[in-house]
């Protein structure tokens, strides 16, 4: 098969935008991709947009009127289903701090129906694994997370989520500032797990000694961290300064500022990656839902976020493709606004045949129209959307 589109971004370092372009694919993998004319006839033309790979989202806690860390089989396969509308072509279901118990009950559960590919139903987005985000986190950078449920990472701790998880616990989001943090940061990277900075009071000290240890992300940046100082840069300050961590960020417009949008981007090139951190809300009409099991509002409004009780930001109601057009919009260029979203977090979290239009990479498209909204999606090289 051969799709040809006036755009082709293949989000390959130093590719930029190919216009026109082509991708061809056999067998569910991608062949050739390239500018100009195609090789052969194509069997799709694309006559307006940009042609560009799957989009990887690694914070989705929950989508469509689902939580993803309290659901169901068919609610894991519902919400793989649908994502492929907004771009999102492969994620992390996200479990946020909860009673310890709580935790290693939902991954047993989620590790007897998934293997970490996608759900027996198909036809849907690929889940990756699963994000734990919290409960080895500060108790003074909680943000949504109760206070009650955040405990210190203690290696039986640590390794009593990653036996339930049984390999499904890809992403670790901690404060390695607490006690037993560093140690938590290496006993992870040991087992292959991909260690954040996140929800975390700490000095640029001590993530640095994190990346030191292994961490090599930043959680949602700007958010739940402290605020950079002439003299302390803190988590933020760092995270942008030190070339081993990559930082998420929720380009919504409500979690981080336009002007800080574009600052992370200038001063982190090739480092950022976007995320929704969506809640179960997101795709949803205004109304009350559940994060982390605990009761959140999305108030009426285009991207507007959801709420907890006492008004703090609670995830997001962000899409994938929405994020990347805000990002484009702040002033990133397209180029590299898709790999921030594809290329970017799929190097992160160890799946380099996903996010890129390159020989050998699985065949996740996404069409976008001339607003940079999904228009159709394939998996695998197969039409799932619409």
């Amino acid at each position: 098969m051969i799709i040809t589109a006036p755009r082709v971004i293949p989000a390959l370092p130093g590719t930029g935008v190919l216009a026109p372009g082509y991708v061809q694919i056999e067998g569910g993998r991608i062949t050739g991709a390239g500018q100009g004319p195609p090789p052969a006839a194509p069997d799709t033309e694309l006559e307006t947009g940009v042609l560009v790979p799957g989009l990887v989202d690694l914070q989705v806690n929950g989508y469509f009127g689902v939580e993803m860390q309290a659901a169901e089989p068919d609610g894991w396969a519902a919400v793989a289903r649908r994502l492929p509308e907004t771009g999102c072509t492969a994620f992390l279901p996200t479990f946020i701090t909860a009673p310890l118990g709580q935790l290693t009950g939902a991954l047993r559960s989620v590790a007897s129906f998934s293997a970490g590919a996608r759900p027996a139903a198909g036809r849907g987005a690929r889940v990756l694994g699963v994000h734990l985000e919290g409960p080895f986190i500060s108790p003074a950078r909680r943000g949504a997370h109760n206070p009650d449920w955040i405990v210190p990472p203690e290696p039986g701790a640590v390794g009593e989520l990653l036996a339930a998880g049984a390999g499904l616990v890809r992403l670790v989001t901690l404060a390695p500032e607490v006690d037993g943090g560093l140690a938590a940061v290496r006993q992870l990277a040991a087992a292959g797990v991909l260690a954040s900075v996140g929800h975390s009071n700490a000095t640029a000290a001590q993530v640095a000694a994190a990346a030191g240890a292994g961490a090599r992300m930043v959680t949602h940046l700007f958010n739940a961290q402290p605020s950079i100082k002439s003299r302390e840069p803190g988590v933020a300050g760092q995270a942008l300064a030190d070339p081993r961590l990559t930082s998420g960020l929720i380009v919504d417009t409500y979690h981080v500022s336009p002007a800080n949008c574009a600052l992370a981007f200038a001063a982190a090139p090739g480092r950022i990656c976007l995320v929704t951190d969506a809640a179960a809300c997101a795709g949803m009409p205004p109304g009350c839902y559940l994060l982390g099991g605990e009761p959140i509002t999305l108030p009426p409004g285009d991207g507007v976020p959801p709420r907890r009780a006492g008004g703090g930001l609670a995830g997001s109601a962000l899409r994938i493709d929405r994020a990347v057009a805000n990002m484009v919009e702040v002033g990133a260029g397209l180029a590299a606004a898709v790999a921030a979203a594809s290329r970017v977090p799929a190097d992160l979290i160890g799946r380099p045949e996903l996010g890129r239009l390159a020989p050998g990479a699985v065949a996740d498209l996404v069409w976008l129209d001339d607003e940079l909204r999904t228009a159709a999606t394939w998996i695998d090289g197969e039409r799932v959307y619409p």
